[in-house]
């Protein structure tokens, strides 16, 4: 695999000392871009998820437009499910949809381990597409949903903000809620090796619903099954972690395979870099929202960040996924900020 020549973003992944960090966003290839809209009145959302040359043109979009180090492959966490023989679709005003969520045993039988090459072909496709796209200007980034964060849906049947009927089958009937975690789990595995054997630079893994647990119970439920996607896959290709909301499982995950851990807006970089020993790459962690400031307010507050990060082992992004009503020139400002970085010499 050629190394792209703005290799920024591997370079941190590496740990490796830099005047300026690398900066791309989460859901950077999406709803805040107009381009984008317009290939949305045009196409379902999984229309545009499963057709290749529709991925790779909204993965480069933001390359072209913003100037981010590295490229996220559009696509969705909620694919898995569907390949697992689980109906899933989006529906205006209300976002994910399971008609048939799992939530017996039978139910957990019938859902499948699937051969993900046959089944997510078009997720690899789209991946030598968007290379071919990119031309080697800078990294793709592959991803999957947590095992976690994809029961959750699996079982709630739709977003939430407690989840509380996933985790009342983990509370009530755990070897059923372990059974199909590890399923996704297996899933997830196979679908991350296909998509580093497809010629992704890095991957990550988001577990957009691990806050809703206990610390014991997210190391239960979450983090054992996000371990052995890491283990799994650490070896071979770099893994950043992104638990939102998990800041007190961070010391614990610094101890694995991982080469990266996102941080969001609620835990300070020196907690971060307190709890996970000084040395791992951090991840993030600018509030969303903050873009809605005016743009020197955005630039003092991105150069804010850096310097209580640090140049070294960091990659600047948010806290969570870009908002849908920030305007593009704030979001180019924020990664213009981060480009423009330079450390105060003394």
């Amino acid at each position: 695999m050629n190394t792209p020549k703005n290799d920024l973003f591997l370079k941190a992944l590496q740990g490796a000392t830099l005047d300026r960090p690398p900066v791309w966003m989460m859901r950077q290839a999406g709803r805040y871009l107009p381009d984008f809209m317009k290939l949305k009145a045009k196409y379902d959302f999984f229309t545009r998820c499963q057709t290749p040359e529709l991925a790779a043109e909204i993965t480069v979009m933001p390359i072209d437009q913003i100037g981010t180090d590295a490229a996220i492959l559009f696509s969705d966490i909620l694919v898995v499910p569907q390949a697992m023989g689980v109906d899933v679709q989006m529906k205006p005003d209300i976002g994910p949809w399971l008609p048939n969520p799992v939530r017996t045993q039978a139910d957990v039988d019938r859902v499948e381990v699937p051969d993900v090459h046959e089944r997510l072909h078009y997720v690899m496709d789209g991946i030598r597409h968007t290379l071919e796209r990119l031309d080697n200007e800078v990294p793709l980034i592959g991803f999957a949903g947590s095992p976690w964060t994809i029961f959750c849906y699996m079982v709630q049947g739709q977003g939430s903000k407690t989840f509380d009927k996933a985790k009342a089958l983990c509370f009530s009937e755990p070897a059923v809620a372990h059974q199909l975690l590890q399923k996704i789990t297996d899933t997830t595995i196979a679908y991350l090796k296909a998509k580093r054997a497809a010629g992704v630079h890095a991957l990550q893994l988001f577990d957009s619903w691990g806050g809703v647990l206990s610390p014991e119970d997210y190391t239960t439920f979450s983090w054992g099954y996000s371990k052995q996607i890491i283990d799994a896959l650490g070896d071979e290709v770099p893994v950043i972690m992104f638990a939102k909301g998990c800041w007190y499982a961070l010391q614990e995950m610094a101890q694995s395979k991982v080469s990266a851990l996102g941080i969001d807006w609620t835990c300070t970089a020196r907690n971060a870099r307190y709890l996970t020993g000084g040395k791992m790459t951090l991840q993030g962690n600018f509030d969303p929202s903050r873009l809605l400031s005016p743009i020197p307010e955005i630039q003092k507050r991105t150069r804010d960040m850096i310097e209580q990060f640090g140049t070294t082992n960091y990659i600047a992004n948010l806290g969570h996924g870009i908002l849908p009503n920030i305007p593009v020139d704030h979001a180019k400002a924020f990664v213009d900020a981060v480009k423009s970085y330079r450390p105060r010499r003394y």
